[in-house]
């Protein structure tokens, strides 16, 4: 194959492949299953193995579960038919779900990082309580779940400080990293690191080194490295994926879990977990949720957002039972030379 990134259709999300990692990327040091040699490599391109279901752990390298907090009427797709003026009268189901993805996680002893909604904690804030209870880490999704790309920086950077102040004042936290909605910080926009970086935090994990439809990131590296923006310091978290037949393949959860064999999800993390490298997985609360109100869209969001609802909860249960999984929060050291913040805020909840 030729340098340049090479793209197919499958179920209509775009597959890619990246043709060089980034040059100059800042090795993760050995601490908490981190190998000193960590840094962009490439991946096999190899089939994928057949689902197979361990008696131990596939690896000792704990991963990063994270979930992006929301409700399913705030989903970036619904935005055609669900107003964000409608969002305080719409029915809402975290209370439905968050309970069982908690309770799984507690099960199996993993906590893991919530990119909540500054919306979120305003208006259901004993959600945001119930998560930092259960010992998980609290990070911002933003407040209004707009893509970056829709902003201007001014209007990015207040969506950013509402978020966190919401954020904080509930959990009692600090908010130290951030998730764009729909992975949108994307090439051209990475003016957004610097805005986070200014605001103070530590963290991102938007790339998805990926090219699709609306967002990707194909030329990012595959793991996580430190972006160096203007003297400021910035770690970066990617999405996961594998690499199939000489193509980058998104398995980091979400729609993928629920619209991909689950052999695909396995490999890559099976493949980071030999390089001895987390790889990121994500969910959201309402993909637990086949119940949830259907809204009238077309066909395709239909396939991509309803498609496999009723298996997502089995495949998290198979996934934990198989990997080990923790905060981003607790390997940041690891990456970025800088702990997290440990004691709470002044303020209480």
């Amino acid at each position: 194959m030729r340098g340049d990134v090479v793209s197919f259709g499958l179920n209509e999300v775009a597959l890619s492949l990246p043709t060089a990692q980034l040059a100059g990327v800042a090795a993760p040091r050995a601490r908490q299953g981190w190998p000193a040699h960590a840094g962009p490599r490439s991946f096999s391109s190899s089939p994928a193995e057949a689902p197979i279901i361990p008696t131990t752990r596939v690896s000792d390298t704990r991963h990063f579960f994270t979930v992006d907090v929301e409700e399913y009427f705030q989903v970036n797709a619904f935005e055609p038919v669900v107003s964000r003026d409608d969002w305080s009268r719409m029915p809402r189901r975290l209370d439905r779900t968050m309970p069982t993805l908690l309770d799984m996680l507690s099960r199996h002893g993993m906590h893991g990082t919530f990119f909540t909604l500054g919306w979120i904690a305003e208006h259901s804030p004993h959600i945001v309580r119930q998560i930092v209870d259960a010992g998980h880490e609290i990070a911002s999704h933003g407040y209004w779940h707009k893509r970056v790309v829709t902003l201007t920086p001014a209007q990015f950077r207040d969506d950013l400080r509402m978020s966190k102040t919401a954020l904080e004042q509930v959990s009692g936290r600090s908010v130290i990293g951030y998730r764009a909605p729909s992975f949108s910080i994307v090439p051209g926009y990475e003016w957004a690191y610097d805005v986070l970086a200014e605001e103070g935090f530590l963290y991102d994990s938007s790339a998805f080194p990926i090219r699709r439809p609306g967002y990707g990131s194909p030329s990012a590296p595959r793991v996580p490295h430190v972006l160096e923006r203007g003297g400021r310091r910035l770690a970066e978290f990617p999405l996961a994926t594998t690499s199939m037949f000489g193509m980058a393949i998104p398995a980091a959860g979400g729609g993928y879990l629920r619209q991909f064999p689950f052999s695909w999800i396995r490999r890559a993390f099976a493949q980071a977990g030999a390089r001895g490298t987390p790889a990121t997985f994500y969910i959201h609360p309402w993909e637990l949720d086949p119940d949830q109100p259907r809204m009238p869209v077309s066909w395709l969001t239909n396939l991509r957002h309803y498609r496999g609802l009723e298996r997502t909860t089995v495949l998290i249960e198979r996934l934990l039972s198989e990997f080990s999984f923790g905060t981003i929060a607790s390997a940041l050291d690891g990456v970025l030379g800088t702990s997290a913040p440990e004691a709470p805020l002044a303020h209480t909840r």
